[in-house]
């Protein structure tokens, strides 16, 4: 019996060094959270009550918000995938002693200011930005500069360049784990090089497509900075709840809306849970 208690006492000690994150995390995330939602119920009198959610769910003007908020993030998600797969692939099985070089650029972008990137895309593309002054001055293919700043394509191009990283990140970790000798399986039994990618590694790597999508779709989800100053127009739920807190004051409604973003986000967890379950079983 004596033994027994410095036993169960040392068992219990590695449980004390999460004690520090988890605090951390009900302090600085549940409780917010928590505050955000009893802000969304709370009525003008101190009641309970519903009201905003209804609003938000039957409401044509928010539901075309919200509409424009996901598909906003899907389009982005999906030109990522479109892009980031090749790169990934390269780096994975063709850059060779050229991969550092390759993540170094994939990186990089990260390393400056969402801001200062965003100026950079107002500076290439402004009306006497680099591209005018090229196709106006240098080319003369133009007669006067064009419109480019202020529109959705800039706006998706911009988060696009953001979010790629991610993208090819996700996918290459997990393309580094594909056995090369499935490949080579497959084409000693008759299937060609595309054949082989098709059938073989594409399925293969598609865990590391799915992580990646739901983590572009997320962070492009919640974006706010980049469609501030170059949306042109767009309207998502990130920016409508700036409007909430900064313009009309209304706190209720913007943590309703910070609730909506919060449930599409759980909700591509639960989908990324399912993913990787179904890819181990």
């Amino acid at each position: 019996m004596q033994m027994q208690a410095p036993i169960a006492a040392k068992a219990r000690r590695p449980w004390l060094l999460i004690v520090p994150a988890l605090l951390f995390l009900i302090v600085f995330f549940v409780l917010p959270l928590v505050d955000n939602g009893l802000r969304s119920v709370a009525g003008d009198a101190g009641e309970w009550t519903g009201a905003r959610y209804v609003t938000l769910l039957t409401d044509s003007f928010y539901l075309r918000v919200t509409f424009e908020t996901v598909l906003l993030s899907a389009g982005v998600t999906l030109i990522c995938v479109i892009i980031g797969y090749p790169v990934a692939y390269f780096l994975v099985r063709k850059a060779g002693r050229w991969a550092g070089v390759v993540v170094f650029l994939l990186i990089a972008p990260l390393l400056t200011s969402i801001i200062m990137r965003t100026f950079g895309w107002q500076v290439l593309f402004a009306r006497r930005g680099l591209v005018n002054n090229l196709l106006v001055d240098q080319l003369g293919v133009i007669s006067s500069p064009l419109r480019l700043t202020n529109s959705p394509e800039i706006a998706v191009a911009a988060l696009v360049h953001v979010l790629v990283p991610f993208m090819v990140l996700a996918i290459a970790t997990v393309l580094q784990s594909v056995d090369r000798r499935l490949e080579e399986s497959a084409k000693i039994l008759g299937a060609g090089r595309w054949r082989a990618f098709w059938e073989v590694t594409l399925p293969l790597s598609m865990d590391g497509i799915g992580t990646g999508a739901i983590l572009v779709f997320m962070i492009a989800n919640g974006s706010f900075v980049t469609l501030v100053l170059l949306g042109g127009g767009i309207q998502t739920l990130p920016l409508l709840i700036y409007q909430q807190f900064n313009t009309t004051r209304d706190f209720g409604m913007a943590s309703a809306m910070s609730t909506i973003l919060l449930v599409i986000a759980v909700f591509c967890l639960f989908l990324q849970l399912r993913l990787v379950r179904r890819q181990g079983a």
